[in-house]
């Protein structure tokens, strides 16, 4: 029985997964298993699945299109393993990640961990840059598992896991936006400690165009509104910051356009911390530039969620019922 038990949900992501797996098949420590679930996707797998079935101890599964986070769930059930972690399919995993993570809690134990996310130098310039922009102090304050943070740490699903007992006491994962802060909301109000393993950390790939990325963070913006109305006691300074740039961004643009063209000064201030931080941190005016075109992107398209969503769901009322919401996808 191996220790570890990889659960990883895949929809239409065939290159991610055969680069996932690659990684896999090279890590130093072979004490895991894998647990592929395909989500119901027109473009499965199976065929990449098969051609490692000889170097990874992997077993694949195909179901009906429910969600990811059911996916996830369906994999801890046929999951063997004492300690399940999990993985999005957009992921490199370094090649000692489970020796590190052997190691770390041997040395100090934890049910539930996370880790941070990295850029690969063999990334994109487009995927270094959307990874600084979400890891950034400067745009996210630290909070996916950077060094400095402005709130507690809170695993993320490219990168996390969990014992066996939490799962059998928390459950699994419920089909909802963000639901992997709502899992590990829900592992540290039922007593279990999580840390933050930071040599344990995995190459993300993220979402391939503006577009996507733009969406994406909409989303998560919306998001975060769902998890006040479900932790009335989560929602941070920190989480109110991108509402707060997109609005402040607005008004100095358009005092620029109305009364002075000085007013656009601190945008332009802030651009350039941004360009010089990630100039400082990949040495590429390439990287650099993009990376503080994806920071607004993140930052405007996050702050309009959130705004959107607190209106409509808070000063409207339409979100009373959230609970009930994610019930009916099929999360509970």
């Amino acid at each position: 029985m191996p220790y570890f038990s990889v659960i990883v949900p895949v929809y239409n992501r065939r290159d991610e997964v055969e680069n996932l797996l690659e990684s896999l098949s090279r890590q130093s420590d072979k004490d895991f298993e894998v647990v592929l679930v395909e989500d119901g996707s027109t473009e499965p797998c199976m065929d990449i699945a098969a051609r490692y079935t000889d170097v990874l101890d992997l077993r694949y599964f195909h179901k009906p299109n429910e969600g990811r986070s059911i996916a996830r769930n369906y994999g801890m059930e046929h999951a063997t393993g004492r300690y399940f972690v999990f993985f999005d399919s957009d992921c490199v995993i370094p090649p000692d990640y489970f020796k590190t993570l052997a190691r770390e809690l041997a040395q100090n134990y934890v049910p539930c961990f996370g880790g941070p996310d990295a850029a690969s130098d063999d990334f994109s310039d487009w995927q270094k840059a959307v990874t600084f922009a979400m890891t950034s102090f400067f745009t996210t304050g630290g909070i996916r598992g950077g060094k400095v943070q402005m709130e507690k740490f809170v695993p993320r699903s490219f990168n996390m896991g969990y014992t066996r007992e939490v799962w059998e006491q928390v459950g699994g994962f419920r089909e909802m936006f963000s639901e992997d802060i709502d899992m590990s909301t829900r592992v540290r109000q039922a007593g279990f400690g999580i840390r933050l393993i930071r040599p344990a950390y995995v190459y993300h790939k993220r979402r391939d165009s503006f577009k996507k990325f733009a969406r994406q963070t909409y989303v998560f913006g919306m998001s975060r509104i769902t998890l006040k109305l479900l932790y009335p006691d989560s929602l941070k300074l920190v989480h109110c910051l991108p509402a707060v740039f997109l609005t402040g961004c607005v008004l100095l643009v358009l005092l620029s356009l109305l009364w002075h063209w000085w007013c656009i000064l601190p945008i332009v201030a802030y651009a350039l911390l941004l360009w010089v931080s990630a100039l400082m941190k990949h040495h590429s005016v390439r990287v650099a530039s993009m990376a503080v075109v994806a920071s607004f992107v993140q930052l405007c398209s996050y702050g309009w969620g959130f705004i959107k969503a607190y209106v409509w769901k808070i000063v409207l009322g339409h979100g009373r019922d959230v609970n009930e919401e994610i019930a009916l996808r099929k999360g509970k």
